[in-house]
């Protein structure tokens, strides 16, 4: 179908809370998409951070095609396949123990259920995270701030305040733009849930004085480690470490939202592991299923097992289609290296950005990277415009931000591409 038909049935039909792109995708593979005119197009946008597998992996496309003809959906009233081995995966990858989770990917690829059970048995002493499957990085935020506030009402410090910091981004729903310190995602759907301070990122002594005033008040910090809806702006190791030790002084929780910067995308397998400090809960969504809707709650095991029967639920969340993506997902990921990978191709994508004409600023880790460009360029929205006509997929977060997150196989080869092409737009 093509895109006049899209279009017209789109402007009649679809409500308009997008201002969309004058292309229509109809298929992809690898690093590029194409058009319903044919037109292929790189992809340095991958669904918004969604596609870290690119389109048309053999593993993903031959997990959900296998699932798909097996089984859709039962409900979370019974066990299913995939969703133990996600959530044990999941635990190791937190703990940043990659040669454990890699055993145990190899056993779970291969389907050997006693070397499943062998890896995925804790050592002693080691760290259990649980999880909470959801639907979406919003549903897996709200589930990590119902955490917070049960633990600390059962056996924590009893407060239910959650300090979150301006500028960050944590979903849709009114109570993740209630946690969302950003006025103008605020303003129009007030009166919004309470419970929530405001604190500028990286400002120690303003997290300082609000743990002066309100202490044991407060159950939770609630950050991106990498803000990335602002425009990709990295939380410094001062400030990481200056929560941590505020929070915990206060019997309060760290909850790390690692929806965009978690999976591989940061070149660890979560962006906290770049800074040595260890949040209690992070909530998951886009890369962790390549491109099929799913969320998580991951927390250490014991404040996960403050949850009861009944105190949380969802219809959709770890269904059978979304854990056996997962699945394959996370033992491409984790079977590939793809943690290295990201590392070395992010690093060359910012020095290349920062050899782009008007770029004054690159900012990120991994395959995380945002450029500020100067005032001579009229509106960063215009360049994207302009690159898509190139043949690129970039976005923008701001007038004058770039934001690129590629599918986690970008080669230096698309990033010399990019370069160029974005050096001839901003010429």
């Amino acid at each position: 179908m093509s895109l006049a038909l899209q279009k017209s049935l789109e402007s009649s039909y679809v409500m308009p809370t997008f201002g969309r792109s004058a292309v229509d995708f109809v298929s992809g593979h690898g690093m590029t998409l194409v058009g319903d005119d044919g037109r292929e197009y790189t992809d340095f946008l991958a669904g918004i951070g969604v596609c870290c597998l690119g389109h048309g992996h053999p593993a993903l496309v031959e997990a959900v095609r296998e699932q798909a003809e097996r089984l859709l959906h039962v409900s979370n009233y019974y066990y299913i396949e995939h969703r133990g081995q996600v959530a044990a995966l999941l635990s190791k990858l937190a703990n940043d123990d990659r040669d454990g989770a890699r055993i145990l990917a190899d056993a779970i690829w291969a389907g050997r259920e006693d070397e499943v059970i062998a890896a995925a048995t804790p050592a002693e002493g080691e760290q259990v995270w649980e999880t909470f499957f959801a639907n979406s990085g919003a549903e897996a935020n709200e589930g990590s701030m119902k955490l917070a506030r049960l633990y600390a009402k059962r056996i924590g410090n009893g407060g239910n305040t959650i300090v979150c910091l301006r500028g960050g981004f944590h979903g849709r729903t009114l109570e993740t733009i209630a946690a969302t310190m950003q006025d103008w995602l605020q303003d129009s759907f007030k009166p919004l849930p309470g419970g929530f301070v405001a604190c500028t990122p990286n400002d120690v002594d303003e997290l300082t004085a609000i743990f002066d005033q309100l202490g044991s008040e407060i159950c939770a910090v609630m950050y991106e480690p990498i803000q990335g809806e602002s425009g990709v702006h990295p939380l410094t190791p001062e400030f990481m470490h200056a929560v941590e030790r505020l929070a915990h002084e206060h019997g309060a929780l760290l909850i790390a939202d690692e929806v965009q910067t978690g999976i591989f995308r940061s070149g660890k397998p979560f962006a906290f592991q770049t800074y040595g400090v260890e949040p209690d809960i992070m909530s998951l969504a886009k890369g962790i299923a390549g491109g099929v809707p799913a969320g998580a709650v991951v927390a250490k095991k014991e404040i996960a097992d403050v949850f009861r029967p009944g105190d949380h639920g969802s219809t959709f969340g770890g269904s059978c289609l979304a854990v056996a993506a997962a699945k394959a997902v996370l033992c491409e990921l984790v079977r590939g290296a793809y943690d290295d990978h990201a590392a070395a191709v992010g690093a060359y994508l910012a020095l290349k950005l920062a050899d782009v004409p008007h770029v004054t600023e690159v900012r990120g880790s991994g395959l995380m990277v945002g450029c500020d460009l100067d005032d001579t360029v009229a509106d960063a929205h215009d360049v994207v415009a302009a690159m898509l006509e190139a043949g690129f997929v970039i976005n923008a977060t701001g007038a004058h931000t770039l934001r690129l997150l590629p599918p986690l196989i970008c080669e230096q080869a698309d990033v010399d591409a990019l370069a160029e092409a974005l050096a001839k737009v901003l010429a």
